[in-house]
């Protein structure tokens, strides 16, 4: 059996051989963690961002999102966490994260109270002049990035162009993602028009796993309704309206991409996947180990690599 390497241990390797050679006295004192607390300190952190895995998980005061068996829903606290911990900025405006409860791929939800946006040029998307706007603001979201100790982010054009539909009132789009180390994700955005405001909703995935999760996640969506009186069909002469149209709505985000940071949440499936042999490559071959979790999970009590 070929236990190496997914892109996931391959980053592991990495990692943990290049902080055994940055702190060589902790390795003579600190004892490498086992397949067991390694699996369970990963999964006490994911634990400690407080999930709902039944009911309906409440997205703000406006909204709400079914959480089915096998799923995890967490709040606007949640979230935030959830953004950090996969080296994403977090968003003002984001009220909750939903995922298979091995966390193969998340969806994060934001909402905006922009008003009521008018889809008068639902026939005259240009996908092009669409994708110019944003590949114009990556520098700047670049900046930010960068200030805040992150990867840069650049857009590899469109995984599918945008398109509306009429019936659900839903706009969306996908934008390939690319960090600096040349992994890709996609950025799978679908707007949800309501009343007096949108909700943006993101599907983070792999490429090689975007067409797997796109049905579950449209599943998913299926279960999202707006609250009573907040729904797009329920406009009213002299409410809010929005600055701008359906177009005006893609590019109010551009350079706004996420990365979904996949070998971090897929790190605590990691031994179980790989079986024993990969678990003693790691854990006979690299003593810093234990480092590498406190560097991933952020142990202010112990010295920073």
């Amino acid at each position: 059996m070929n236990f190496f390497p997914s892109r996931a241990l391959a980053l592991l390797l990495a990692a943990s051989f290049s902080l055994a050679q940055a702190a060589p006295e902790t390795q003579k004192t600190e004892k490498p963690l086992s397949r067991e607390e390694a699996q369970k300190e990963m999964e006490r952190r994911i634990e400690s961002f407080g999930w709902t895995r039944s009911g309906k998980g409440q997205l703000g005061m406006v909204a709400d999102i079914t959480v089915p068996p096998g799923y995890r829903f967490t709040g606007k606290s949640g979230s935030r966490q959830m953004m950090e911990f996969t080296h994403n900025i977090p968003i003002e405006s984001q009220v909750g994260v939903i995922a298979p409860e091995n966390l193969q791929w998340w969806v994060l939800f934001a909402y905006n109270d922009v008003g009521y946006v008018k889809d008068t040029d639902k026939d005259k998307l240009d996908a092009d002049a669409i994708l110019k706007t944003f590949t114009e603001r990556e520098k700047s979201s670049n900046e930010e990035r960068t200030k805040r100790g992150l990867p840069k982010l650049f857009l590899d054009g469109w995984a599918v162009p945008p398109r509306y539909n009429e019936t659900t009132h839903n706009l969306e789009w996908a934008l390939k993602v690319r960090d600096e180390s040349g992994n890709i994700s996609i950025n799978y955005l679908t707007k949800l028009l309501g009343r007096s405001g949108v909700m943006s909703v993101t599907l983070l995935v792999n490429p090689d796993e975007m067409q797997m999760a796109l049905p579950a996640y449209q599943k998913l969506l299926s279960g999202f309704g707006y609250t009573v009186g907040k729904s797009y069909a329920e406009y009213r002469q002299g409410d809010k309206t929005a600055q701008y149209a359906l177009t005006g709505l893609i590019t109010a985000g551009a350079g706004v991409a996420l990365l979904k940071s996949g070998w971090l949440a897929k790190f605590g499936l990691l031994f179980a996947k790989l079986g024993k042999a990969a678990y003693l490559l790691v854990l006979g071959g690299l003593a810093g180990l234990k480092r590498l979790f406190v560097w991933l999970f952020g142990r202010r009590s112990d010295p920073q690599p």
